[in-house]
């Protein structure tokens, strides 16, 4: 039997997490050779890639001194908890990664809060001490403190800590005196972290992730509890309803690397894949079909956010998309249901529509990015966070917000948020930037990020997680401007752009096609006009005295996917298809709009 360890690695966005890992698997000697410099492993999705976010955990190992170490890459964001709870499950310690600048986040702290109370064992590293005015020695006193304050045991905060740099290839015990390689890590991994305990007897294992191919379907994967398991074996499965279905293994397979190999069996500690089981769910245990003997399943937070999906009737539907029946989108939900734990799906008012419920608006607009990526027209509504009944109180979901400002901006910051029903918890000076703490609700955070990065002229840095429902907080003013909304379908030609500019900001270039019934700006007042973008120029045969001015049309607002779902309003929709994202009117005519209104 091998030595192994198991480690989940934390840190928050950008601190260099996925970099660290592609460094071990190089010291591990998996990388490849024709790989370019520079380009990540791990994040191998495009989203992933243009993002710089992990979305989606995955698992890679490597050998170091006749020990296999399974690592486990984690999402830092709040969003994805759902994905991180079930990845904890498979490890016995995490590597925690901070920022030698930064310090610990508000990101970071979620994840580790989690780990630290499922016991595991934490080895901390401090990246980026090349960096200049790097504070190593007080970002380890700064993560002691995290710890102590998220109840860790006295186990737990006599952690190792490592210091260097993954970009240059390093680390060492001591941040002054740097090595030319990693394997003080490595080293630390294997004397602290515990190796999983050996546990004899029927075979037992938690079902934690999936994988998908296109030749056997759906894959398991999850870590062995108890016993061992074998190819060909009978095994069964125990669901949620309590029954247990008979199965059996056709292969399994353990990671190695980058990939997986094919192996006869798998003892207890080890994480494994398992491919010929029939409809299982994440959670499900394996285990003997005549004594079965299931674990606890995981346990999963509700959503916060819910959206409405629904297919795009446009007049302009069908020009870009491979999929866009409301057949294909329930599929492709159904789909997405498989893998995401922390996502439901409603059915809506319409045949045509769906409630979506998830845990922010990152986590529901990647989704819908990947969706446009493979091909699927739909159209989203409003984000709407979701309201529960507690004891007879109305309540809604709360939030705490971090935002790191320079100082001269720090008022208008607190304006805004205050305006949204946020409080202010502590402020914290360091080097000419301030560090403020909020509660706010999560309504109040749909649309803030735009507003605020225009006050401190894009210097801010906000970040923000779940912290509990409360009760309801009262109205919050969302954006008070009009749209302006094209009245005749065709091309928007440039002169008529110009002629219009008092009128508001624009969202379109001249020579875009427009229908009526579309959100082509915004108007500078608080009441919604109809114009019309399409009039060119009359030409005549008169000589004219003066010389034409030319049309000089400011730049218009481009949206990404998530700043066009915080800025629409209730009765508008953005229109989703590979190739364009459009705002529009729920109902497109005039007349039926005024007469909805009255």
């Amino acid at each position: 039997m091998q030595n192994i360890r198991n480690i989940a690695i934390i840190a928050h966005v950008d601190h260099g997490k996925t970099t660290l890992v592609d460094k071990m698997l190089l010291a591990g000697h998996l990388f490849r050779e024709n790989q370019n410099a520079g380009e990540l492993i791990l994040d191998n999705n495009d989203l992933e890639r243009e993002r710089g976010i992990t979305i989606l955990s995955k698992n890679v190992s490597i050998n170091y001194k006749d020990t296999k170490i399974n690592i486990i890459d984690t999402p830092g964001h709040a969003d994805f908890g759902g994905e991180v709870e079930r990845v904890l499950n498979m490890a016995d310690g995490c590597l925690l990664l901070v920022d030698a600048f930064e310090g610990p986040m508000p990101q970071t702290r979620f994840v580790l809060q989690k780990a630290i109370s499922m016991g595991l064992k934490p080895v901390v590293v401090i990246n980026k001490v090349d960096k200049p005015n790097c504070r190593p020695d007080e970002v380890n006193e700064m993560v002691f403190d995290l710890m102590f304050n998220l109840d860790a045991t006295e186990d737990q905060l006599d952690f190792p800590t490592i210091y260097g740099s993954a970009k240059q290839n390093w680390m060492s015990t001591d941040w002054q005196n740097p090595t030319d390689n990693i394997t003080p890590l490595l080293d630390a991994i294997i004397d602290y972290i515990p190796a999983p305990r050996k546990i004899e007897g029927d075979p037992q294992m938690l079902i934690t992730s999936l994988d998908y191919s296109n030749y056997v379907g759906r894959i398991a994967v999850g870590r062995v509890h108890r016993g061992t398991l074998r190819e060909g074996m009978e095994i069964g499965l125990c669901k949620k309803d309590g029954t247990v279905t008979r199965n059996k293994i056709k292969e399994l397979h353990t990671f190695e690397g980058m990939g997986r190999k094919k192996v006869q069996e798998v003892s207890s500690g080890d994480i494994c894949a398992i491919v010929g089981l029939d409809n299982f769910e994440i959670g499900d245990t394996i285990s003997l079909y005549d004594n079965p003997d299931p674990l606890p399943r995981i346990a999963i937070d509700e959503p916060t956010m819910s959206m409405t999906f629904t297919i795009n009737d446009s007049p302009f539907f069908g020009q870009d998309g491979k999929y866009v029946t409301s057949r294909h989108i329930q599929e492709r939900l159904d789909r997405e249901l498989d893998k995401d734990l922390a996502l439901r799906v409603e059915k809506g008012d319409r045949e045509d529509m769906w409630r979506v419920y998830g845990r922010g608006v990152l986590h529901l607009s990647i989704l819908i990015e990947t969706m446009r990526r493979e091909g699927y027209e739909l159209q989203v509504g409003q984000p709407q966070v979701i309201i529960k009944e507690i004891d007879g109180v109305k309540c809604e979901p709360v939030e705490s917000l971090s935002i790191n400002v320079p100082e001269e901006y720090s008022s208008k910051v607190i304006d805004l948020v205050t305006r949204r029903k946020g409080e202010i918890l502590s402020m914290e000076t360091r080097n000419d930037r301030i560090d403020i703490e909020f509660q706010i609700p999560s309504r109040g955070i749909i649309g803030l990020r735009n507003n605020i990065l225009t006050a401190t002229a894009g210097e801010a840095i906000m970040a923000h997680r779940f912290l509990e429902y409360q009760p309801w907080k009262g109205d919050i003013e969302r954006r008070t401007n009009g749209s302006l909304i094209a009245m005749e379908a065709g091309t928007a030609y440039a002169y008529a752009i110009d002629k219009l500019q008092d009128r508001g900001k624009f969202f379109i270039f001249p020579q875009e096609e427009v229908y009526v019934g579309q959100v082509v700006g915004e108007n500078a007042k608080d009441k919604d006009i109809p114009v019309n973008v399409t009039k060119s120029k009359k030409l005549t045969n008169m000589r004219a005295s003066g010389a034409d001015d030319k049309a000089r049309i400011v730049p218009p607002v481009v949206f990404s996917l998530e700043e066009a779902l915080e800025y629409i309003k209730e009765d508008e929709y953005v229109e989703v298809t590979p190739n364009h994202l459009r705002l529009r009117k729920i109902i497109l005519d005039e007349t039926e709009r005024k007469r909805a209104n009255r």
